[in-house]
């Protein structure tokens, strides 16, 4: 079953794949990481200005990583606004989704929590590091094959 977006997409002749619809019932489509930037241009441009939320999680443990970003469109009214869930997935070996701090501002610390718990590399950030662990850490905590240390650092809060 597809969705309002993916017949535009498919009209407009946009590589994507339908993924259904959530409990909500809120459409979620597939994008290519090559095709999720002119994508996300194309989406904003239609309408969807509005980032609600990026988050990101491992499939599997070795699988792939997922970026997900949940877009608003508000075309009728504030009380109707029209939702999409996409969702580009990344190898674990070498994970680079292009970023879109540019285009949706509010992106920036969510694409940031990420990579600091992921290990997702978005391509061309401008301030892409870590935020939540220190610097000097090892790893990413969120993935599923994640082993954590035996040992935690303590340090001073003064």
């Amino acid at each position: 079953m597809q969705g309002r977006l993916f017949a535009w997409l498919v009209k407009h002749g946009l590589v994507h794949r339908s993924l259904g619809f959530d409990y909500q019932g809120i459409e979620t489509l597939q994008i290519k990481p090559k095709d999720w930037h002119s994508t996300a241009v194309i989406l904003y441009v239609y309408g969807y200005n509005y980032l609600r939320s990026q988050c990101a999680y491992d499939v599997a443990p070795g699988g792939l990583l997922a970026s997900v970003y949940y877009l608003t469109r508000i075309e009728y009214g504030v009380d109707q606004p029209e939702e999409v869930c996409i969702k580009v997935f990344a190898p674990r070996r070498n994970p680079r989704i292009p970023f879109v701090f540019w285009i949706w501002k509010s992106a920036d610390f969510q694409e940031r929590e990420s990579y600091d718990m992921l290990g997702i590399c978005y391509e061309a950030h401008p301030r892409l590091k870590r935020i939540l662990m220190p610097e000097t850490w090892i790893g990413w905590p969120l993935r599923k094959d994640y082993i954590a240390p035996n040992f935690y650092e303590i340090q001073d809060t003064h």
